[in-house]
């Protein structure tokens, strides 16, 4: 069951489309959503998230319909949780965030991935904590046990405390050898992709690095940085595949992946890639421009994609035209995009379809002429037929 509130801050459509989000992150982390709650409040209650009517409401269809989970599309303060625990005391209890961080845990790869998932969990759940924790370890005496008059919870907190001080450590440790790595690497210009989550970043690397890279139709498919070299035009260049930005996304997570991001910040260009054929794209933009500011790179020389031009149908007297997907369809959405406000009121924009392969040659074009710049910035005597970074005969990047 999902539950949301409409309130000053968010209508009834933006809610909605705010909890068809949160039934895909459910479904992403392999829950089926059987039932939507939604009420009308000023802001959400204090004490239980819902006022006491809807509470009431809730627990009815509960006894008739019992469900694993209740997700909640905001963060949950912990007092709502021990009082939304108390009155479902055998339904799962989950916020927006925690859903986030269970979904980054099943993704989770690298040690490094698997070690801040775990950091941010830890720093979530903390200030959260009950009863729940007491299977991390045995009660045992001896010097800095539990002592005298020590309740349990404490004791939880103790432990959970000094794993989190663990994790720090472990993950400071793993961000040095990250950051000798990227300073092995300022040989070559790096570009970065970003966006926000499910645009099509992996597919589109997939396609511009000629290579496997994990792909899915699901929130967060990518949760560790993937790099891969490239050659185009002749000059070689690093390609990063990071992590998808999303609404609400948890501040812990942000903080935990710092040395991910850093491959964003330490970009020398962003690809900034956006779903053309969602209905809140725009609203996805500023939320990925507001992250880029959050962490230092908001002013990186930027090409913004618009993809899934496949999937775009555009406004008509009919209202919504059919499914635009043949080759003489995506002809017609890309003339009428390239007339459009997004190419006239932006700069550095390309529109394409990384599936079907649609103008990749212009995105290419883009690409090169930042590369360029960048490239003999750092090498202003480069001469591709004896520079020895790399074998430059049989990399030359073709439209196929």
């Amino acid at each position: 069951m999902i539950v949301g509130v409409i309130n000053k801050d968010q209508n009834a459509e933006k809610t909605k489309e705010y909890l068809d989000e949160l039934a895909f992150l459910a479904r992403t982390a392999g829950v089926t959503c059987k039932k939507t709650f939604v009420q009308k409040l000023p802001k959400p209650d204090n004490k239980t998230f819902v006022g006491k009517g809807k509470l009431e409401e809730i627990q009815t269809w509960l006894e008739a319909n019992p469900v694993d989970s209740i997700i909640f599309d905001d963060d949950l303060t912990p007092s709502q949780v021990r009082n939304l625990e108390a009155s479902f005391s055998e339904t799962k209890v989950l916020d927006r965030s925690l859903l986030i961080l269970n979904i980054f845990s099943q993704r989770a790869k690298s040690d490094q991935a698997k070690r801040q998932v775990e950091l941010a969990q830890y720093q979530y759940l903390y200030p959260r904590l009950t009863r729940m924790w007491t299977h991390l370890s045995k009660q045992k005496g001896g010097v800095g046990m539990r002592g005298p008059g020590e309740k349990e919870l404490e004791t939880d907190k103790r432990i959970v405390k000094d794993r989190i001080s663990f994790l720090k450590k472990k993950l400071e440790k793993i961000d040095k050898r990250a950051l000798t790595q990227r300073k092995e690497r300022n040989r070559l210009v790096r570009v970065a992709l970003v966006g926000y989550t499910n645009v099509g970043k992996s597919t589109l690397m997939r396609v511009l690095a000629k290579t496997d890279v994990f792909a899915e139709n699901k929130l967060f498919a990518t949760i560790d940085s993937t790099v891969r070299k490239i050659v185009l035009g002749n000059i070689p260049f690093l390609l990063t595949d990071t992590v998808g930005f999303i609404r609400k996304l948890p501040t812990t997570l942000v903080a935990s992946f710092k040395s991910t991001l850093d491959e964003i910040r330490e970009a020398d260009i962003l690809l900034h890639v956006v779903d053309i054929s969602h209905k809140s794209f725009e609203e996805h933009i500023d939320v990925v421009n507001g992250t880029l500011a959050d962490i230092g790179a908001a002013d990186k020389p930027t090409i913004l994609i618009f993809n899934k031009l496949d999937l775009y149908q555009a406004e008509s007297e009919e209202g919504l035209d059919a499914h635009l997907a043949t080759e003489e369809d995506l002809e017609k959405n890309l003339e009428r995009l390239k007339s459009s406000y997004l190419a006239k009121n932006m700069e550095n924009v390309v529109f394409v379809s990384a599936s079907k392969k649609e103008n990749l040659k212009e995105l290419r074009k883009n690409l090169l002429d930042l590369l360029t710049s960048k490239h003999f910035a750092i090498y202003p005597n480069w001469d591709p037929k004896q520079n020895p970074l790399y074998d430059w005969q049989g990399h030359q990047d073709t439209e196929e």
